[in-house]
């Protein structure tokens, strides 16, 4: 690095800084291709969900397609802000058209209140905090403990239940609010989420040096609470009770409640968490799970789409085609 530093010295006195901006240039421009060649490489391993609809419309033949969709990163794009991440009136349309045609349920790591005020979809079902806080059909499956249910009406009058398998750690995730607000008060960009079974400590305006501050602050709180975890994701620290409970439990808890008895699931998502529900398809051995992801990474999804626009077209795609093959 200082061999360079000279190097670059030496052609500015000589008026050489053309050439340099030039190389510059041309560095960047190979690290870019680079990443496209390792991105072209990783499509062949999970190729685009739109290239492959119709492959996958003629597997769900005789079959009942249920949808499964993540939010954040997934039907809007990653923002600064979380409460700003809104969906787009386009995307909001799509997945309204896809509900007309197939059941379809949103799963997301942010409270069910919350998404819904996102989303203002009734025709959806919702699952928030990691599938920890799920509204679905009105049917109670007895593989599932029944202290945990409660039926409510929605606005329209439809009675649906409402599934809290965390219920009982609801006390401990409120006190956790309160303490790591306060612990975390003095690090500048911190943004702490109430997501109701689970807590998100943002940390996205949060200076890379204070980065281990916060990891300090909610490991040092959670020793006090052993009964819950600390888990990460896209500049976020989730804490969460420590269940066997994820996306992927939530899945196939809707689907068992929906009361298909050959289904096709699709599900879409872009985080880390997702990939519970991903590996919960692959162990059915039925259905398509799909990553949003615009760079090459492990997964256990089947196809891509490359960022929140592709989402959009496919679902459009998937509600047209119901609109003209669904009755």
């Amino acid at each position: 690095m200082v061999l360079v530093g000279i190097a670059t010295k030496v052609y500015e006195a000589m008026g050489m800084q053309k050439w340099i901006k030039s190389d510059s240039e041309s560095m960047s421009k190979a690290r870019r291709d680079h990443a496209d060649e390792n991105y072209i490489s990783w499509l062949k391993e999970h190729p685009s969900a739109i290239s492959s609809f119709q492959q996958m419309i003629n597997a769900s033949k005789g079959k009942q397609i249920v949808v499964f969709l993540d939010y954040d990163g997934t039907l809007s794009p990653i923002v600064c802000d979380p409460d700003r991440a809104y969906m787009s009136d386009q995307m909001r349309a799509a997945v309204r058209d896809v509900s007309k045609h197939f059941p379809t349920a949103i799963i997301s790591g942010r409270s069910r209140e919350k998404v819904y005020s996102f989303v203002k979809l009734r025709e959806v079902y919702y699952s928030g905090s990691h599938g920890m806080d799920t509204m679905g059909p009105a049917q109670i499956n007895n593989s599932y403990d029944e202290k945990y249910h409660h039926k409510t009406i929605d606005e329209e009058g439809n009675e649906l239940v409402v599934f809290q398998p965390a219920k009982e750690f609801l006390p401990a995730t409120k006190k956790m609010l309160v303490e790591i607000t306060e612990r975390t008060k003095n690090i500048r960009g911190v943004v702490i989420e109430d997501n109701r079974f689970c807590l998100s400590v943002h940390y996205r305006h949060v200076k890379d040096e204070e980065y281990e501050r916060v990891e300090e602050e909610v490991e040092s709180m959670l020793v006090n609470y052993p009964e819950f975890h600390m888990t990460s994701g896209k500049k976020v620290l989730e804490i969460r009770p420590s269940i066997d409970w994820n996306k992927g439990h939530s899945l196939e808890y809707l689907l068992h409640n929906f009361g298909f008895d050959n289904v096709l699931p699709i599900y879409i998502g872009d985080d880390r968490t997702d990939e519970d529900a991903f590996k919960a398809l692959r162990e059915r051995g039925e259905g398509y799970p799909i990553l949003v992801s615009s760079k090459p990474r492990k997964t256990m999804a089947f196809h891509s789409l490359h960022d929140p626009s592709e989402v959009l077209s496919f679902l459009i795609r998937l509600g047209r085609w119901g609109s003209n093959n669904v009755h």
